[in-house]
């Protein structure tokens, strides 16, 4: 009797595949993981929960929402293709699409900055464009299921967008000069010592949240601050501006972190000489009978909100709730 034994070299072989491909793997995670996050911060995303597992490095993070996307969307392709022979259609055309995604936006780029670079981005795209289109041959044979997959994200990130903007047009928030007309009053009646936060995106327009607790429940304290921040083009550093006085008791605290920033708020309110009693933030219950924004309504109930998401002190937490219809 003859046994087969495998040649020495499948050894080696064998064992620099599976590094390569948890290499890969590693890589792929870590991509995502990195992109999600500056979608997040973009605004064009929900506020998945992010851990931040490094005291040194910045952009160290662990999304676990992402993560387990990510296994199920491993396994489901698994059982669907079987054999890797058979993913070899909707890999070409994911690898194609995203080549094509990633020259089209250096075009774009190159069109507003570096301009004596557009002429080789065009033609680098022209390029990827005629490999994309001769992939779709062969979306009859499996590569289909890239554009399945991808769909997904995609719509999430359009209904969240589209969601986003008519939440804030049916809150109609008030414009600051007016604001400031009513507010006043209210502080000349009774405050209660300490100080309150407000966290808005720009304090010239303030949110409805902050009109119920200050006008409808008569809820103001000596000082109160309205908190913005602000993403900025560079991928980290943070700076601070205060605008103190806007009202009697009222100031303004913006703070400016990269797009990649993870910044730590109640730190950067103390390191300023912050030190709040109370923090209020909006909470909205939508109610509507459009499947799409029960999409968004799910969303918005699954994700974390504002506060959690940069982690503010629970026992300060305040939040508003306002109904509204869309």
């Amino acid at each position: 009797m003859v046994r087969y034994q495998a040649p020495l070299l499948y050894i080696p072989f064998l064992a620099l595949t599976i590094i390569a491909t948890i290499i890969a793997s590693q890589a792929m995670i870590s991509g995502v993981f990195s992109i999600v996050y500056q979608g997040i911060t973009t605004r064009i995303m929900p506020m998945f929960k992010v851990k931040y597992t490094s005291s040194e490095l910045q952009s160290q993070i662990y999304i676990g929402t992402v993560n387990w996307f990510l296994l199920i969307s491993v396994i489901f392709v698994m059982i669907i293709f079987r054999e890797s022979a058979n993913l070899a259609a909707a890999y070409g055309l994911a690898v194609m699409g995203s080549m094509t995604t990633t020259t089209l936006m250096m075009v774009i780029i190159f069109t507003h900055v570096e301009k004596w670079k557009l002429p080789a981005a065009i033609a680098v795209c022209l390029i990827d464009f005629v490999y994309l289109f001769s992939t779709l041959t062969k979306l009859p044979h499996g590569a289909y299921w890239s554009l399945i997959l991808a769909a997904i994200p995609l719509a999430v990130m359009l209904i969240y967008i589209k969601g986003q903007q008519l939440l804030f047009r049916s809150l109609r928030p008030l414009d600051i000069d007016a604001f400031l007309t009513g507010y006043e009053q209210v502080y000349e009646k009774g405050r209660i010592p300490g100080t309150a936060l407000f966290f808005t995106r720009n304090w010239k327009v303030v949110p409805p949240y902050v009109i119920h607790c200050i006008f409808r429940s008569n809820i103001i304290y000596e000082r109160n601050i309205f908190i913005s921040i602000t993403r900025t083009e560079e991928p980290f550093g943070v700076d601070t501006v205060m605008q103190k006085d806007i009202g009697k008791g009222l100031d303004c605290f913006e703070i400016l972190a990269g797009y990649r920033e993870v910044p730590d708020i109640e730190g950067i309110l103390n390191v300023n000489g912050i030190y709040e009693k109370v923090i209020f933030y909006g909470i909205e219950d939508i109610i509507t009978g459009n499947p799409v924004w029960h999409i968004f309504s799910f969303i918005k109930k699954v994700t974390p909100n504002f506060v959690q998401f940069y982690k503010l002190p629970p026992s300060k937490l305040q939040g508003i709730v306002t109904r509204l219809e869309i």
